[in-house]
């Protein structure tokens, strides 16, 4: 729009301002005084209403002037602006600090808001296994077996922050692993060497083609057994997903999250953890070479609630290295009578999903504890006197049946009690150093969102 041919001196007469309301097309002139403010307008009417009065074309626009105008800033919301102009009026001079015209709207002509500088947030939930581990690893339904697991999200999360930047490059702080690296470019922060493998698995496999800042944190410890490897690669993802037009979709997150972590970063382990947090909820899965599905669970409301009341989440205090171990239950699996108990396992599985649905909350608490026989045989490195003693104790102070999260070795135990026990239970984990921790369960997988900068910028 070319301002000057709103803009008039006060001086100038009634031709020069017809004629310049005949270039704008807009019917108004905005009389400007010599330091460039806007002091007044004048609409083809007023001057019309003035000439029939006596006046002539060669009076000064000044003559005819109106100094009480509507007008708007450039950082006034669009809702007050358009209330302006719903005032019967034509255009609407926009004006700076100093009065100075710096645009014009019109009911015509409302510019739309440019785009400035957005970033990207996400949070994924981990996961608690139930039953079937083992048999989401490829080279166990790579022979033909079918693989079969239970397992729900629950309120602890993974949290991403992410935000583009004008140059190459990269800087990534963690707040959980307390490190920060910053590089030139993509190629330089591959090559770090460090504890940010993972993410830079996760790089490689997105390529992006822009400098950027990454922020991590997580609501767990690292090395819980509670997938959070997975829940920090589906966070890491969701912010990219973000900026992508053609975005990924839940299967594609989660086979996305299993490439950088067991392909590139060479991380052993299942396929459980990545569909878990992506999708959420509570999900019975299965697993074949040709295709994993993800059924999720249509638990009945009051049955999740009794669960949640029902059962401990526990921290042992103690972390476990789950690479190793899947590596161990690899080797262990070319056992026939290992693979026979994977095989039991499998179909616990199922017998839990039907208990789950049917509210049998005890039976399934009590397969829990067969679920746990099992998954302690696997390999050597899944449990240790010390955890076989924390899980007796427990069953001696009320616990129907729990096992050790993830791959085994440490991390969490997940106990189920009856209502009139769960203060027992609580009161001896709690006189043996041990540390429950509250959560619910959370119906929702990955989420992830955009915000524009300027809508956080501190006044």
């Amino acid at each position: 729009m070319e301002l000057g041919h709103y803009l008039v001196a006060p001086a100038a007469s009634l031709r020069d301002a017809l004629t310049k309301i005949n270039a704008n097309h807009n019917g108004t002139v905005f009389l400007q005084d010599p330091q460039g403010s806007v002091i007044g307008a004048s609409t083809d009417g007023d001057i019309r209403r003035y000439l029939i009065s006596g006046g002539t074309l060669d009076d000064p626009v000044s003559s005819c002037v109106n100094p009480d105008f509507l007008w708007g800033t450039p950082t006034e919301p669009r809702e007050q602006l358009l209330k302006k102009l719903d005032q019967r009026i034509r255009v609407l001079p926009i004006l700076n600090k100093v009065m100075q015209l710096v645009d014009v709207i019109s009911r015509d002509h409302i510019p739309l808001t440019l785009e400035g500088p957005i970033y990207a947030r996400s949070m994924a939930p981990v996961r608690v296994s139930f039953g079937g581990g083992g048999s989401d690893l490829t080279h166990y339904f790579a022979e033909g077996n079918d693989g079969a697991v239970i397992n729900a999200t629950i309120s602890l999360y993974s949290h991403a922050t992410l935000r583009l930047r004008e140059d190459s490059k990269v800087i990534i702080q963690s707040l959980d692993l307390d490190k920060t690296i910053q590089a030139d470019s993509l190629a330089d922060a591959l090559v770090i060497p460090g504890p940010f493998g993972l993410i830079q698995a996760l790089l490689k496999t997105v390529d992006p083609t822009f400098g950027f800042e990454l922020f991590l944190h997580s609501d767990f410890p690292m090395k819980s057994g509670l997938g959070g490897s997975a829940v920090i690669a589906a966070a890491v993802l969701g912010c990219f997903n973000q900026f992508r037009r053609d975005r990924w979709d839940l299967h594609e997150l989660s086979e996305i999250a299993y490439q950088a972590e067991r392909l590139y970063l060479g991380v052993a382990g299942g396929w459980q953890d990545q569909y878990a947090t992506v999708f959420g909820g509570f999900n019975f899965m299965e697993f074949r070479m040709n295709q994993n599905i993800v059924h999720p669970l249509r638990v009945q409301a009051d049955t999740l609630l009794e669960l949640e009341e029902s059962l401990i989440l526990c921290d042992t205090g103690s972390t476990h290295n789950s690479n190793e171990i899947h590596i161990s239950q690899q080797k262990q699996m070319e056992k026939s009578h290992i693979l026979k108990m994977v095989e039991e396992s499998v179909r616990l599985s199922y017998e839990m999903r039907n208990a789950i649905l049917r509210g049998k909350l005890l039976g399934f608490g009590q397969m829990l504890d067969q679920a746990w026989q099992l998954k302690r045989q696997f390999s050597e490195k899944i449990s240790d006197p010390r955890l076989d003693k924390i899980y007796t104790q427990a069953q001696r102070n009320g616990a129907v049946g729990g096992k050790l999260l993830g791959a085994g070795g440490g991390g969490f135990f997940l106990f189920y009690v009856p209502a009139f026990k769960k203060h027992d239970l609580m009161k001896h984990l709690v006189s043996v150093g041990l540390t429950p921790r509250p959560f619910r369960f959370e119906s929702r997988g990955l989420q992830a969102w955009s915000v524009r900068e300027s809508n956080e910028t501190p006044r």
